[in-house]
């Protein structure tokens, strides 16, 4: 079954746009990759030293956006929304090719990145795929915020619940099965901040090319954007996107249970340095045929094979 193989894009897939905090042009290009390199960022506009490699240990910033650095300080960020595509496309190779060191945000979500990886079509080389198989409960609790990682023998299920004071947004809580259920709602959901928030980020040097275009904006009990909700619970489920983007820097798929109240980009992060700071909190397993869970197959590859 294709699904137990290493998985890259078939030909290149090259996308531009403006970076979301530094509203700069930037060009990225994906370009297959040889089984076993991994998801790869080079940074074309840097000489030397410009390889970077995606790792939990690798985050320098996990404050509004996910950043990885190299050991010369050569970094890329807002990488989290094509590392939740790579993941639920099932791609495991990939060099990304990028002028600049924000990603492009597009419309704020992974719906452009989705549907280009499927126009361009997947390669499957005979090399099997690897996963990280959570052993042991590991919790990570900052005040109100907090992830807990649990055992789970056949999936990976993600629980996020969001509490807002805006009435708009209030409580939403949603419940993914990463393998089996559609994905569609959770790639589709666009990134969202209140109005009176836009002016603390734009003091911070953030959001330089946010705009309506890009990002979900809520004042009071009101969306501004002309295009309203694409989901009813599309702010939740962006949360849930920007967790499977920051879990894939593991370095591989995971099997477990996720569970995250309030959580963010710096809790997913200091949550999976906990859990794999540890070598009994999980294992690495490589997949075989004989011992793959049907339920790691996504809906798209039983119908595939049926």
């Amino acid at each position: 079954m294709s699904v137990l193989k290493q998985k890259t894009i078939v030909k290149p897939i090259s996308f531009s746009g403006i970076g979301l905090h530094t509203g700069k042009k930037v060009i990225m290009n994906l370009m297959p990759a040889e089984a076993n390199t991994g998801i790869v960022f080079k940074r074309s506009d840097v000489r030397d030293n410009n390889i970077i490699y995606p790792s939990v240990f690798n985050v320098s910033s996990a404050s509004y956006c996910t950043r990885i650095e190299n050991e010369t300080g050569c970094s890329v960020s807002t990488i989290e929304h094509l590392m939740a595509a790579l993941y639920g496309k099932g791609i495991d190779n990939l060099l990304i090719d990028i002028n600049s060191e924000e990603l492009p945000i597009m419309d704020g979500s992974s719906k452009n990145f989705v549907e280009e990886i499927d126009k361009c079509g997947l390669e499957i080389s005979d090399n099997p795929i690897r996963i990280i198989k959570i052993e042991k409960s590991v919790e990570f609790i900052d005040g109100e915020k907090k992830i807990k990682f649990e055992p789970n023998k056949i999936s990976l299920e993600i629980d996020f619940e969001i509490n807002y004071k805006n009435k708009l947004i209030s409580s939403q809580r949603n419940k993914v099965n990463v393998y089996m259920d559609d994905l569609n709602p959770i790639f589709n959901s666009r990134t969202f901040c209140l109005y009176e928030d836009i002016e603390k980020l734009k003091k911070m040097d953030l959001a330089k090319g946010g705009s309506l275009d890009n990002a979900i904006v809520v004042k009071d009990n009101e969306i501004l954007n002309t295009e309203k909700l694409r989901n009813k619970k599309e702010f939740v489920n962006h949360k849930i996107l920007d967790c499977l983007g920051d879990i894939y820097l593991a370095g591989y798929k995971m099997v477990g249970r996720i569970t995250s109240v309030q959580g963010g980009h710096n809790v997913t992060n200091l949550g999976l340095r906990k859990l794999l700071g540890n070598n009994d909190n999980f294992s690495i397993i490589e997949l075989k045929e004989k011992n793959i869970p049907h339920s790691f197959l996504n809906k798209n590859i039983l119908k595939s094979i049926a």
